[in-house]
């Protein structure tokens, strides 16, 4: 079984990326960095984030470890695509989530139906000692609803409504979610990438 560390301190993401990995059958194991490197997220794109992440992660490990970062947010069309990048701060930069979540929910409250339109985005970077850099991009598309609903996930969940469901992220069973999911998604290409390289 391969140790991927993960450039993280959310132990949420963890579990998330655990169960991920269970699902598609690829024998690996998760684990959080201990601990993460501070890291500017300053680039202004999820991949480079994410990559940023990951490299300062495997600065601090033994050569040949797998690395993986994942840097993922929502962008909300009538926001011009905010919080975006700054989705795990959009409230201040403590990363506070129920605050970022009421932020939210305040912005978009005069915002009508039909125009409540958002994605979450996930970007995974993985280094490894045989692959140097494979990038994985995965898109959920959905809307908000106007108050949160759910006591699963975490972040944003309770808002977002993914396309042609009629739950939030928040209310779905962990498995249901992960099958349709930004970060679901994602994995579903590293997955693919890892068998086709014969890891």
């Amino acid at each position: 079984m391969r140790i991927i560390n993960l450039a993280t301190g959310n132990a949420h993401k963890v579990e998330e990326m655990q169960a991920l990995a269970e699902a598609s059958g690829l024998p690996v194991k998760i684990v959080a960095a201990a601990p993460m490197p501070h890291v500017a997220e300053d680039t202004g794109t999820f991949a480079g984030n994410a990559r940023k992440k990951a490299r300062a992660l495997q600065s601090i490990l033994l050569p040949g470890a797998w690395v993986l970062a994942d840097d993922s947010g929502l962008e909300v069309e009538a926001l011009g695509g905010a919080p975006g990048v700054d989705s795990a701060y959009y409230a201040g930069p403590r990363g506070d989530s129920a605050a970022n979540l009421t932020k939210l929910v305040a912005k978009m409250r005069d915002v009508p139906e039909g125009k409540r339109g958002a994605d979450f985005t996930c970007v995974l970077v993985l280094l490894g000692p045989v692959s140097g850099e494979q990038v994985f991009e995965g898109r959920c598309p959905g809307t908000l609803c106007r108050e949160p609903a759910g006591g699963a996930g975490f972040g944003y969940d309770p808002l977002f409504v993914p396309q042609g469901c009629e739950r939030t992220y928040a209310e779905l069973a962990e498995a249901a979610k992960n099958k349709i999911s930004h970060r679901g998604r994602a994995w579903a290409q590293l997955a693919a990438w890892w068998r086709q390289a014969g890891i």
